[in-house]
């Protein structure tokens, strides 16, 4: 196994580290965890890209790594009540369907590469997770507390539909095959 998958194989195994560690409250140490763990997602990519180490293995485990994680994060969340939960399926709800498209598309051998809408997405609800569970800090520290939790959070949701409807219209030759 190369060091991009073992990378993504890292994220995953973070996964019930970070849910165990937020929810028995320690959310520094949930957050560094979350955090560690997205910043794995650039540097797998990075290091494949770069050295020439894709893998059809890593094409599929690492976008399943970085959806498991958000998701679970995102759970956590509305657990706590940091999160609408109607935001959650919002998000979960896109997150199935891409992934049904991509699934559909794969069995075609059409592969569904991740747009510029749905990277920022990505990085949105990355940054918004952190912040959330750390509720807004440092952010909370400032006079006028702004929002940058919810601010962030928003944009992820805002960019999370945008990414879903471009993909479905970018691929719609899929859904009369």
């Amino acid at each position: 196994m190369n060091l991009p998958n073992k990378l993504t194989m890292g994220r995953i195994f973070a996964i019930p580290v970070f849910i165990v560690v937020f929810l028995m409250g320690y959310k520094y140490a949930a957050a560094i965890i979350f955090i560690l763990a997205a910043l794995t997602d650039m540097l797998d990519g990075h290091i494949a890209r770069k050295h020439n180490l894709v893998t059809n293995f890593g094409k599929l485990m690492d976008p399943l790594a970085d959806k498991l994680l958000v998701m679970s994060a995102l759970i956590c969340l509305v657990q706590v009540e940091y999160v609408p939960g109607w935001m959650v399926i919002v998000i979960l709800g896109r997150e199935f369907i891409i992934t049904g498209m991509r699934q559909v598309a794969a069995a075609q051998g059409i592969v569904i590469a991740a747009g510029t809408t749905g990277k920022i997405k990505t990085i949105t609800q990355m940054i918004a997770i952190p912040l959330l569970i750390l509720e807004n800090w440092p952010f909370s520290l400032l006079n006028f507390n702004l929002p940058m939790d919810t601010i962030f959070l928003w944009i992820a949701l805002i960019m999370t539909i945008v990414s879903g409807i471009e993909y479905i219209a970018k691929n719609k030759k899929l859904f009369s095959m």
